[in-house]
């Protein structure tokens, strides 16, 4: 053997070495992404379930606020109708009773004054 083959035997040693302490690594690689593959795998499974839940609340939520929907259409009509009639009866029965109030109370004060002819009479003499 000469001293060149005695160079390539140390030189494919070291590389053996090199390769044996590099394989180490991605052994314990491959192992975390077998672990990373079944945290995927049962997060999905758990998710499916999750999702058709979440579905299902969604269709249901929906259907309730279509009847809210309704009820509030509803209400707002009969707003409206209240709304309408409040004014009907302010415009017919307002005035009058705004005009009755008015000569009961002009009524009123003539009487209190009749019997008292000292008091200043008029609104700015209180």
């Amino acid at each position: 053997m000469s001293g060149s083959d005695i160079a390539g035997l140390i030189a494919a040693g070291v590389f053996a070495v090199l390769v044996a302490l590099l394989a180490v690594p991605i052994v314990k690689l491959g192992r975390v992404f077998d672990e990373l593959r079944q945290s995927i795998r049962s997060l999905a499974d758990g998710a499916t379930p999750l999702m058709d839940e979440v579905t299902s609340t969604v269709s249901m939520t929906h259907e309730q606020l279509k009847k809210v929907d309704g009820i509030a259409a509803n209400v707002s009509d009969a707003t409206a109708n209240v709304s309408a009639l409040s004014s009907l009866i302010a415009a017919t029965v307002g005035s009058p009773l705004v005009k009755v109030a008015s000569f009961s109370y002009g009524l009123r004060m003539a009487w209190a004054q009749r019997g008292d002819s000292s008091k200043p009479t008029g609104r700015r003499s209180r």
